[in-house]
């Protein structure tokens, strides 16, 4: 019997609050505030994807988020300031925005995502193609992340954590 072909892996991944912060209260680094550009990244997701692009998912990482034509400009200056591309090794040309949720599952298909980390669990109902889903719950309030995580979602609350479990599933696609 012929062995089954697998795909390589492909991770993707949401921006707005897994890679640029969640937004907090004070204006001045909150991401729809006045100063936008200061907005910290998420601690560790630069050295992450880092580790990942290079890694088990060698080169096959792409940024997936749903904004308005303003927010995207945003994003795409604050990639820019913090030299995302430079410090990850991504692809420039793997950035991807959607103006609605839905269409991530769209992208994803399209890109063969294989893996998707996001902070919304309602966006990752809908990536059925994506046999990997990840809750990052990293920044969000404690209320937010008391909900049990769906049967097909993993829950990670770090970038360390995200990196340690990609080391072993990303060479193995069909592994859960």
């Amino acid at each position: 019997m012929a062995e089954a072909v697998r795909s390589p892996s492909t991770l993707g991944v949401d921006i707005g609050g897994v890679i640029v912060a969640r937004a907090d209260h004070d204006d001045d680094t909150s991401f729809f505030g006045s100063r936008p550009l200061q907005t910290p990244a998420v601690p560790g997701a630069l050295e992450a994807l880092a580790h990942l692009h290079a890694g088990p998912f060698c080169g096959r990482v792409h940024l997936v988020s749903k904004a308005s034509a303003r927010i995207e400009a945003v994003t795409r200056a604050w990639l820019a300031h913090h030299q995302f591309f430079d410090h990850t090794g991504i692809d420039a040309s793997h950035l991807h925005f959607v103006r609605e949720r839905r269409e991530k599952a769209r992208v994803c298909k399209e890109l063969g995502v294989t893996h998707f980390v996001d902070d919304r669990l309602d966006v990752l109902a809908l990536l059925e193609t994506v046999d990997h889903r990840y809750w990052f719950t990293g920044g969000l309030p404690g209320s937010a992340t008391s909900q049990p995580a769906p049967a097909q979602v993993t829950r990670i609350a770090a970038w360390s954590e995200a990196h340690d479990l990609f080391q072993g599933r990303a060479a193995h696609p069909m592994s859960g």
